[in-house]
């Protein structure tokens, strides 16, 4: 693995402190002001999933961002068994620091079973994954190789097929509801479906609200734009790795009340929907 993913899948790998009661931490010399909403999102994910049988995969997540996290000090995971059923498993965890909830999650795990199937197909005339320039690449072009050291630095490797928002904010010809990017873990991972559904979770939540922002010339770097998520929902339809090439097809139907939705559905390379996302963020632009 390459040393930022070994640090993230570092970071996945929480502390068990008692029965059903988890630690975790943020990166050492964290530089956003609270913690990365995929990172609590992930980490609670592997919180109720170690106490869940191998046998019943998560099938989706509900969460809800309370108060944001502050990485300077460790994050307390509350486990609560809500049902262990016969096909279905739920839990609900909380996230602790100074005292008070700022993050809770719901997660649903059944055993593997037959029934119906279909999909929707993967969008067409997409450029492979080889053929389009990485992000952190077009990044450096627009802002100058210092930027390579935070955007370099990614455990994810994300290449967008379209416009950045940075792009869309000069040219309004480029501004759109949709947004396409190619991405994996940048390494390969061990055979561990726990931590690649844990990991897809952490890099779910790094281009979701670039639908939201695309369409009105918006960025996180333009002075004017805050933002922060506000809830997120995942379905895991089936196993993939995030070590292999993910399609991570985004729109944004709506935006009002400081609010916009964004949904976006990854495919494997070879074309099957793996797993369906939802969020909701909180967009203010003075």
């Amino acid at each position: 693995m390459t040393e930022a993913l070994d640090r993230v899948v570092d970071l996945l790998d929480l502390e068990q402190i008692e029965v059903d009661i988890f630690r975790g931490r943020s990166p050492e010399g964290e530089r956003r002001q609270r913690v990365f909403g995929g990172q609590v999102a992930g980490q609670a994910l592997v919180a109720a999933g170690r106490t869940v049988p191998a046998e019943r995969p998560v099938h989706s997540l509900h969460a809800y961002f309370i108060r944001p996290g502050d990485p300077a000090v460790p994050l307390i995971y509350l486990v609560e068994r809500v049902r262990d059923g016969r096909s279905f498993t739920t839990r609900r965890v909380s996230v602790v620091q100074h005292g008070q909830t700022i993050f809770t999650l719901s997660a649903s795990f059944q055993r593997d079973e037959a029934g119906v199937e279909h999909a929707f197909a993967m969008p067409g005339d997409v450029p492979p994954p080889e053929a389009v320039t990485p992000t952190a690449e077009r990044m450096e072009k627009l802002f100058g190789p210092g930027v390579r050291e935070w955007f370099g630095g990614n455990p994810i490797d994300i290449r967008h097929i379209g416009p950045l928002t940075y792009e869309a904010e000069r040219d309004p010809a480029l501004r759109t509801t949709r947004s396409m990017v190619w991405l994996r873990a940048d390494g390969e991972l061990p055979d561990d479906p726990l931590l690649h559904v844990c990991l897809m979770t952490y890099a779910s939540d790094m281009t979701l609200l670039d639908s939201v922002l695309l369409a009105h010339g918006l960025s996180w770097t333009d002075g004017r734009t805050k933002g922060a998520s506000l809830d997120h929902a995942m379905w895991f339809h089936r196993p993939f790795r995030a070590d292999r090439w993910l399609l991570y097809a985004q729109d944004s139907p709506v935006a009002r009340g400081a609010r916009g939705l964004a949904r976006g559905e990854m495919y494997t390379s070879e074309g099957a929907l793996a797993v369906s996302v939802v969020q909701e963020g909180l967009i203010r632009v003075s």
